[in-house]
């Protein structure tokens, strides 16, 4: 009786699981049924065993066309995917989310329905090493606010009166800037760095190697270095414990399930890059379905060009006049790379930082030329206009225009150092120039004159940042930054403008000053500018007891069409300073640079913030920040988007919201710039387009390791998951 009832039982077991079986199956089959792609195009359904699996990536990668190439897509609320427009080759195709670890990879060819089987993650752990390096990051213990107190105890430097100015060290103005922190080459202590007695001692080695040691170590150093040593070290120590980030990040949502990604390899597996240019900031139309030109600073003198539609890589070498020109190569190695050993992977003379395009389509660097000291125009003694009046002794990085008509440089010496650089919207196209870090001034080259000319002396200006501190609205004799103001003169301030952008709105220059609380000022050039150009200086606001009131520490910068500034801030925000909402003078003695509290706006990034840190922001730290004032990504006109460089992501400001452009295959998408380019204006969204590349200058960090290149990054947005 009972062999009886079993068999009864497992013949209605049996028959439930049929219909199980079969009703997920005719749902599959219903879904697939309302996916269309054409001969170019990968589609299917994503299911686990919790059914359809939305918000995830399909990723397709071939190594089959002339450099590797990858489509990113997100499946939609039902797990469907469409990549569009694949080139014809072989994939492998797999799927990546939160919550899961890889698929399997299969293999297909443009044209196919491939129905793809997420894997949950089986721990914790596992679904946690693909999350992004700022939530492993935000797991580093920040002292607290109280050991601040400017008396050097507690290991805490006296220069460093708040807990925010050590947070910016930790963050945009320290080793952050150059690479991720808490990704897994740097939350992990590699094997190949050796055996330590403690994990102090292996924080230690570990800054001192390779090329970069000088930085590492004098970044550490303005932190208290056994202080700073023992927090990396507890931090390293509690992840290998076990310990994991607070939350998971939330998959993508909305929009984001829209985001397109193509992914090409360019550059060499030592070269780093700094940034990508693809067309002209002012005429996104410029160079449509063209290369893309990247500036490798401190790696290399061969620049890296995609052909997108091509698929296919090349290179330019860049020039300089003078053989003498100081390499990286030259920089000391404190101790061997867990990489590279004492082998010196950056030799580079030009060091060229920031690409830009013309109107013509010619690229234009900020491109070492010679060794550092000044020609003989530029200093005491010069009839050069802006010599008379500042003279300068030595520059460190200085111009080059590459033709790619004549495949040929045109060097340009300046007298001030270059940094970023942007074209005015001038009848002579001015291209104006940041000094980065130092230097004081801000320096422009007189593009139509020098090309008529061909005479870079009589071309170029700069000026110090003057302000009109006796307030009578013009230039006047200047007291020196180190005096006290006087009221019947103006005073120069030795700021440095890092990142720079003329303003569509009115022609004035604006720039960010690095530093803490960190500004922006405005340059105002006037008829003459080395004589007539007024500086206007806006802080970040601070309380009667120099803390911050909302954020601190900008870095890279841009403006929209209106004139709004647009900056990353090291306090984990995006800033705006709109200056027509000043309410007192913006000139005179009171202009003391927190006159104007009431133009910041700030926006917190997504993402954790430190632990044991209250204030409002979050542990990302963003390098630069870009407006598209044409609409080139689809988000709409004047939208902000910053390089979230811990969120493997771009993060574009809407309404008040972030919308997060993840990037994540492979882990370490680190951009320090970006562009938007239109190729076709009747296309819809597939004429449109952002462009980055990974900047980071440890390409070594990429998932993948040892061997893997720097990328370019095309993001495009189409109207839904499934549009073709």
């Amino acid at each position: 009786m009972a062999t009886k009832l079993s068999s009864a039982l497992a013949a209605v077991s049996f028959a439930a699981l049929l219909t199980v079986t079969s009703a997920k199956l005719n749902a599959q089959q219903s879904t697939e049924s309302q996916i269309r792609i054409g001969g170019s195009d990968l589609g299917g359904v994503v299911t686990s065993a919790k059914g359809p699996e939305a918000g995830v990536w399909v990723i397709a990668e071939t190594a089959d066309l002339p450099t590797k190439f990858a489509k990113i897509v997100v499946t939609d609320d039902q797990g469907r995917y469409v990549i569009p427009g694949l080139p014809n080759a072989s994939y492998s195709v797999w799927v990546r989310g939160y919550g899961l670890v890889d698929s399997p990879k299969l293999q297909a060819r443009p044209g196919a329905i491939v129905n793809l089987t997420a894997v949950e993650a089986p721990t914790p752990a596992a679904a946690a090493d693909y999350y992004p390096a700022l939530y492993w990051y935000a797991l580093l213990k920040i002292p607290g606010k109280s050991e601040f107190s400017g008396s050097g105890r507690n290991g805490i430097p006296p220069a460093l009166k708040t807990q925010e100015q050590w947070l910016d060290i930790v963050k945009t103005d320290g080793c952050y800037t150059c690479h991720q922190i808490g990704d897994k080459a740097t939350r992990t202590i590699p094997k190949e760095l050796g055996h330590f007695e403690s994990p102090v001692a292996a924080w230690e080695r570990r800054i001192q190697s390779g090329q970069a040691s000088g930085a590492m170590v004098n970044a550490i150093g303005r932190l208290d270095t056994n202080r700073a040593l023992a927090l990396f070290a507890d931090w390293t120590d509690r992840i290998a414990a076990g310990e994991l980030p607070t939350a998971p990040p939330p998959r993508p949502q909305g929009v984001e399930r829209n985001v397109v990604l193509l992914i090409w390899d360019w550059a060499t597996p030592t070269a780093y890059l700094h940034d990508e240019v693809s067309t002209d900031k002012r005429n996104p139309t410029v160079n449509a379905n063209g290369l893309i030109y990247g500036s490798p600073e401190e790696s290399t003198d061969f620049a890296p060009i995609l052909d997108p539609a091509q698929n296919a890589t090349s290179q330019v070498k860049l020039a300089v006049r003078d053989p003498d020109t100081p390499s990286t190569a030259d920089d000391p190695i404190l101790m061997p790379s867990p990489y590279w050993g004492n082998e010196a992977i950056w030799n580079s003379q030009a060091n060229a930082h920031n690409p830009m395009f013309d109107e013509l389509g010619r690229v234009w660097f900020t491109s070492r030329l010679r060794p550092p000291g000044n020609p003989a125009f530029c200093k005491a003694g010069s009839d050069n206009p802006s010599a008379k009046l500042f003279p300068l002794e030595s520059s460190g990085r200085q111009a080059a225009m590459y033709d790619p008509n004549t495949k040929k440089f045109t060097l340009i010496d300046t007298c001030f150092g270059t940094h970023h650089l942007q074209f005015a919207q001038d009848a002579n196209n001015t291209l104006w120039f940041s000094s980065g870090g130092g230097g004081g001034v801000v320096g422009w080259l007189d593009r139509k004159k020098f090309e008529e000319t061909g005479d870079a002396a009589k071309s170029q200006g700069w000026t110090a940042l003057v302000l009109d501190t006796n307030g009578n609205g013009q230039r006047d004799a200047y007291v020196e930054p180190e005096l006290p103001a006087d009221p019947a003169k103006d005073k120069r301030i030795a700021a440095a403008f890092y990142g720079i952008a003329p303003s569509p709105a009115d022609g004035s220059i604006w720039g960010s000053v690095v530093g803490f609380p960190g500004a922006v000022a405005r340059l105002n050039p006037g008829s003459n500018p080395p004589a007539t150009a007024l500086a206007e200086y806006y802080e970040l606001p601070l309380d009667k007891t120099g803390v911050p009131v909302l954020g601190y520490s900008p870095r890279g910068m841009d403006i929209d069409s209106d004139g709004v500034v647009w900056a990353s801030l090291a306090s984990g925000h995006l800033a705006s300073f709109d200056r027509r909402k000043c309410k007192g003078p913006l000139n005179g003695p009171v202009a003391t640079g927190q006159h104007c509290p009431e133009g910041w706006t700030l926006y917190p990034f997504p993402g954790p913030q430190f632990a044991g840190v209250t204030g409002s922001g979050s542990a990302e730290a963003s390098y630069y920040t870009w407006v598209d004032q044409h609409d080139t990504f689809g988000l709409g006109r004047n939208v902000p988007i910053s390089t979230g460089n811990a969120s493997d992501a771009l993060l574009a400001l809407v309404d008040g919201k972030f919308i997060v452009l993840r990037v994540p295959y492979p882990m370490g998408f680190y951009a320090k710039g970006m562009d938007g380019r239109i190729d076709d204006i009747n296309a819809g969204w597939k004429g449109k387009g952002l462009w980055a590349t990974y900047g980071t200058r440890t390409p070594f960090h990429i998932e993948g390791g040892k061997g893997t290149t720097s990328k370019v990054v095309r993001f495009q947005l189409r109207p839904d998951p499934l549009a073709r």
